[in-house]
């Protein structure tokens, strides 16, 4: 069973993750967190020390936003990602958007690397932060009321459904782009107005905001030329987003890369539904 975590880099989600284990009664030690003062009690001084008697090392979310060091905002220390993989024989790794070449340092290593971000249920419950984040960053950089507003959210996937939702709640006037017939139809029966991929350029320069949630480049420059200059676009989408950034620099389009919302404008809540994440993961892990 399940007792010992060791917790290695994060941020502040993974603090308030490890408060919460703490008081499940699970024992956690941790390394490269040093600058959390409210965890203090479960620092230690090296990788070796943190994971030696654990039973499940926890990794930040992402697990890299250089591709080869950890991700350590409450440290100074700088950790390869080899250098961790390296230390971990014989355990389960858990940590969030781990790349391919960090699955294949594992191949012939006694690891069992398990990505969080992939949990259908995170996903699910992170697409309300990143909902409600957008709509925050929509309010704040527009000088009018979403109410009213004509919102385009591009891609009908679990974030673009929450957020349409949200937006609808709120009394904005709401359009979504989907390829899929079946999406298109969802689209209609909640009420929304669907647009078709093939007829998104020609309806480009009705709306105030623009949202997408689709990780591939949907808003070309040929598209962006059909934009309203003062037109708020927010890219929710991971790299390289959904928005040809350069084009977008030149057309002088108000423009967000909105990335990792959930940690930053819920990390509380975004730390409960990790710990719930992880608690079927134990449970699934212990019945192996």
């Amino acid at each position: 069973m399940i007792k010992n975590i060791a917790v290695v880099g994060g941020d502040l989600r993974i603090v308030k993750l490890v408060e919460m284990l703490q008081k499940e009664e699970y024992q956690v030690k941790t390394y490269a967190l040093e600058k959390a003062t409210e965890i203090k009690d479960t620092h230690t001084n090296s990788i070796f020390e943190c994971i030696q008697n654990a039973d499940i090392v926890l990794g930040p979310l992402p697990l890299s936003t250089t591709g080869q060091q950890l991700n350590t905002p409450f440290s100074d220390t700088k950790i390869q990602v080899e250098e961790l993989i390296n230390q971990i024989g014989g355990k389960t790794f858990i940590a969030g958007s781990i790349k391919p070449e960090v699955y294949q340092m594992v191949e012939e290593k006694d690891i069992t690397l398990l990505d969080i971000i992939k949990r259908e249920e995170l996903a699910v419950l992170n697409a309300i932060s990143t909902a409600e984040g957008a709509i925050q960053i929509a309010i704040n950089e527009t000088p009018k009321n979403l109410h009213g507003n004509n919102v385009l959210v591009l891609g009908f996937g679990r974030i673009g459904k929450v957020l349409s939702k949200m937006l609808d709640g709120i009394g904005a006037k709401v359009a979504c782009e989907a390829r899929k017939t079946t999406d298109l139809a969802w689209i209609k029966a909640y009420g929304y107005e669907p647009i078709n991929l093939i007829e998104l350029k020609e309806n480009l320069n009705r709306f105030d905001i623009i949202i997408n949630t689709i990780p591939y480049i949907v808003l070309t420059k040929d598209m962006l030329q059909e934009v309203k200059k003062d037109t708020l676009i927010i890219d929710l989408a991971s790299n390289p987003g959904g928005v040809d950034r350069q084009a977008i620099k030149e057309l002088g389009i108000k423009f967000n890369w909105a990335l990792s919302l959930p940690g930053k404008v819920s990390p509380i809540t975004s730390a409960e539904f990790m710990k719930e994440t992880l608690l079927n993961m134990f449970k699934e892990i212990d019945n192996q």
